[in-house]
């Protein structure tokens, strides 16, 4: 069934999106079996529902009455472990069952065996009475007619975008147009969001984490209804893409992180900083250089010479604090060693070095070439393996380490001494032992020397 936002002039998801939701109304209701006799030995985090060491045929009569029925028993097979059992589809149903502060049978984890249960039985009959809908459901997503894509070509198509989800059932909202943005969801809110003519459209993947979600929600990829208790899908932490655990694994890389999501500049992700921020390059980077360039060329030592370690510090909160507003002229601070610290501790930071560890070892095997041809066209090969934004960077922070060169005879800082300082600044070896990752140090150093003494055939 093809979905077509220019049909109408409101679109609103076709009905049988709310399919799931009605299942995960029919579900069975938990019903705890009670033990009516006193028994020895329980665990003090199970109630009446424990039976002790009853067998699975005397669980199974217990359980017979109704669907949704449950309790929980001891193993008689290996005692000290706990069965939960279960009455779904006519047949009772056992699960190991685990308590580590929370219960659990799977990947999530519950405060209580009740909610357990009512997760449980919210799975078993919608993947049980929706098995092929589920298979299919992101054959025709939402997402390719709403998505980033789409809105971004048509600026005039504010009245085409969907309402929340979650008032499919209700009535059709107002046309207020001040409402408009409460009623967006987050996908259609930072669809609309137009980028810069002037930065680059970096790819990015998303960043999902499992997220308990309060109240119905609907997947922002498919459409449909995102069922259980708790834990129904995932959350991207970037953007705020809300989605299916499964559809996460078909969602494009086109993440378009929201600054309400991105709440720091150092440790942050390379290019979802850049992504947040709509800029070509990290704005700690081009704002350090540009300080640095401006009053600190000449200093001798420069980036060799560390400067205080809490001023540097300094530097990072108020990057972290005003982002672009941050104030780190002379007269906030004056040793020009702070700026260089700050920004080297820029790059130790970051999750994903500038030479990412994918790329790691191509940079290190560069390193070891002898013959200067080679290594340069196998470097040229390498940097193609970096993802754009930090190729980009990496270019810039080339151009001005070549710029620094051109005043050793006042900083004392050669290409190969800039090559020492940056080499395990700009290189992290992706977990080697401690010996191999020593012996990478020399080859760290080469592959920076060659990267800034060749930078303008390189990049």
């Amino acid at each position: 069934m093809a979905l077509n936002v220019f049909d109408h002039d409101e679109y609103r998801p076709p009905v049988w999106k709310s399919y799931l939701y009605q299942l995960q109304q029919e579900a069975p209701h938990p019903r705890r079996v009670t033990c009516t006799c006193e028994v020895d030995n329980r665990p003090k985090y199970y109630g009446r529902e424990y039976h002790g060491m009853i067998s699975r045929e005397d669980a199974d009569q217990l359980l017979s009455q109704a669907e949704g029925s449950y309790l929980i028993r001891e193993s008689q097979r290996q005692p000290g472990t706990y069965t939960l059992a279960l009455r779904f589809g006519n047949q009772t149903r056992n699960f190991r069952l685990y308590h580590d502060g929370k219960h659990f049978v799977g990947e999530k984890r519950f405060e209580s065996i009740h909610d357990l249960v009512t997760d449980g039985l919210i799975t078993l009959y919608i993947e049980t009475k929706a098995a092929e809908y589920i298979a299919k459901m992101t054959i025709n997503p939402i997402y390719e007619h709403v998505g980033y894509t789409t809105l971004n070509q048509e600026p005039t198509l504010k009245k085409h975008l969907p309402h929340s989800p979650e008032a499919l059932d209700g009535p059709a909202p107002a046309k207020d147009d001040c409402n408009t943005e409460e009623r967006l969801t987050s996908l259609v809110r930072r669809a609309t969001l137009r980028e810069s003519d002037l930065a680059p459209k970096y790819e990015k993947v998303h960043n999902f984490k499992v997220h308990t979600f309060r109240g119905p929600h609907w997947c922002e990829y498919c459409a449909n209804f995102m069922w259980g208790l708790i834990a129904q899908g995932v959350k991207c932490a970037d953007c705020g893409l809300n989605v299916h655990k499964q559809c996460s694994k078909v969602v494009p890389n086109d993440c378009q992180p929201d600054l309400r999501h991105v709440k720091k500049v150092y440790s942050c992700d390379l290019t979802t900083l850049v992504k947040a921020h709509n800029t070509k390059r990290p704005m700690v980077v081009d704002m350090c250089i540009q300080e640095i360039e401006a009053r600190g060329l000449q200093s001798e030592g420069l980036y060799r010479i560390s400067g205080f370690s809490e001023l540097i510090e300094d530097v990072k909160l108020a990057f972290d604090r005003d982002g672009e507003k941050a104030d780190i002229s002379s007269n906030a601070y004056e040793d020009i060693n702070i700026i260089t610290g700050a920004l080297k501790l820029y790059f130790r930071e970051l999750p994903i070095p500038i030479i990412t560890y994918d790329a790691y070892p191509r940079f290190i095997e560069t390193g070891k070439i002898t013959d200067p041809e080679k290594r340069l066209e196998s470097l040229h090969e390498a940097l193609k393996l970096l993802p754009p934004a930090h190729c980009e960077t990496l270019r810039y922070l080339m151009a001005h380490l070549k710029r620094v060169t051109q005043y050793e005879k006042e900083n004392l800082m050669s290409s190969e001494n800039l090559g020492i300082v940056f080499g395990p600044t700009l290189m992290r070896a992706p977990e080697l032992d401690a010996m191999t990752a020593l012996n990478d140090i020399r080859y760290q150093r080469l592959v920076v020397e060659t990267l800034i003494t060749n930078e303008d055939v390189l990049f």
